[in-house]
């Protein structure tokens, strides 16, 4: 690892210390082991929005450094395999997609759903298919979303993508996947979006007022659960939107369930967060806003449901999306931070903050020694 000199926070004076964070192994507190962790592959990670993959089309997923390539046959199904043509490695997102087939862009190896070689079209020495097959991932579609299990296949059945009732059948609640990618750890991402204590970085826009307080927070096996008192949903073009005489705007409910992140306002205001690890500081993020309802602005009227998907699309792109851009910014920002400055001391006042690292660290930690167990190298 290079060094440089630099005062350390511990000394205040010139010492030889490594020039970029330690890796998890090495890390000497809480938050530089947080900063290193990745997540357990056993969970099911939403990787695209279904709309961005057209039929016919093939794009690269990347879940904590393994490249994956992702395709959708002509019929419209999801197919996933290592990303990677086994003649002379290509990526296979280099090629294209025919019928139910992905090609590689090189000499036109062709691989089915199951990742067998089927074809190789410039084989002219009498040779037989080579046997062989690449990895492939169990991939799911729910809530407009693509779903893989990069982990254990066999564990695939008995990990469950997230119940959103709100979202299924004839009845559910009007919803437009907000997505984005964002240069910072996935545990920086986790800490923001629980974390209330950081309302001066959202004054225009309001989505939770200065002054939350902690009502309740506690590790539950892998979830963190926590409350705060605050008044939700007070901004200048927001509020008018909701129902603050029928909703009770000023508590809400929030949970890390590892490895995903939820919130809850009176059953009425919810949302997800969905994180897919990219590598120690590329984070990909998909979030999942529904509203039961909404009011007309300065009408005692209810919006139609049939016209609520036309207001969240909307809101997405000047409220919502937005507001999350601060917090973008301001993490990717707190990434360049803990890179340049990763051994100051660290000074936290919520204590959420360390029960969702501690809960982090825990199960990195689970992985890899179940990884080293099973003779498997840790991704």
């Amino acid at each position: 690892m290079p060094t440089e000199n630099r005062p350390t926070a511990a000394n205040g004076g010139s010492s030889t210390v490594p020039a970029s964070p330690p890796g998890f192994e090495e890390a000497a507190n809480l938050r530089q082991q947080a900063r290193a962790a990745g997540m357990d592959p056993d969970y099911w990670y939403a990787v695209e929005e279904v709309r961005r993959v057209k039929p016919g089309t093939v794009v690269e997923v990347v879940f904590w450094k393994r490249s994956i390539a992702l395709f959708r046959s002509a019929d419209g199904s999801f197919h996933a395999l290592e990303n990677r043509c086994a003649h002379r490695q290509l990526k296979l997102t280099l090629g294209k997609v025919e019928g139910c087939r992905l090609v590689c862009a090189y000499h036109g190896w062709q691989y089915d759903e199951n990742g067998r070689c089927v074809e190789t079209t410039h084989n002219r020495f009498g040779q037989s298919l080579p046997n062989l097959a690449l990895k492939t991932y169990p991939v799911q579609v729910r809530y407009g979303l693509v779903w893989l299990f990069p982990g254990e296949p066999e564990l695939a059945q008995q990990r469950r993508i997230p119940d959103i009732p709100e979202l299924e059948g004839p009845e559910r609640w009007a919803c437009e996947p907000l997505t984005f990618t964002c240069s910072a750890h996935h545990s920086m991402v986790i800490d923001n979006v629980s974390d209330f204590t950081h309302a001066w970085l959202h004054r225009r826009y309001k989505p939770f007022e200065e002054g939350a307080v902690l009502t309740h927070h506690e590790i539950v096996g892998d979830d963190v659960h926590l409350s705060y008192d605050t008044r939700v949903g007070r901004g200048r073009i927001s509020g008018l939107f909701v129902d603050h005489e029928r909703i009770d705007t000023n508590h809400m409910k929030l949970c890390y369930q590892y490895p995903y992140q939820w919130s809850n306002t009176d059953d009425e205001i919810k949302h997800w967060l969905f994180v897919l690890p990219i590598d120690e500081r590329t984070t990909r993020c998909f979030f999942l806003f529904y509203f039961k309802s909404l009011k007309i602005p300065l009408l005692p009227l209810r919006i139609p449901r049939f016209a609520m998907r036309a207001v969240m699309k909307i809101s997405n792109r000047v409220l919502i999306g937005p507001l999350l851009a601060q917090d973008r910014v301001a993490v990717e920002a707190e990434q360049e931070g803990y890179e340049q400055h990763w051994d100051a001391r660290p000074i936290e006042y919520n204590p959420v903050v360390q029960a969702f690292q501690n809960v982090t660290v825990r199960k990195w930690r689970e992985y890899l020694a179940r990884a080293a167990e099973n003779g498997n190298a840790a991704v």
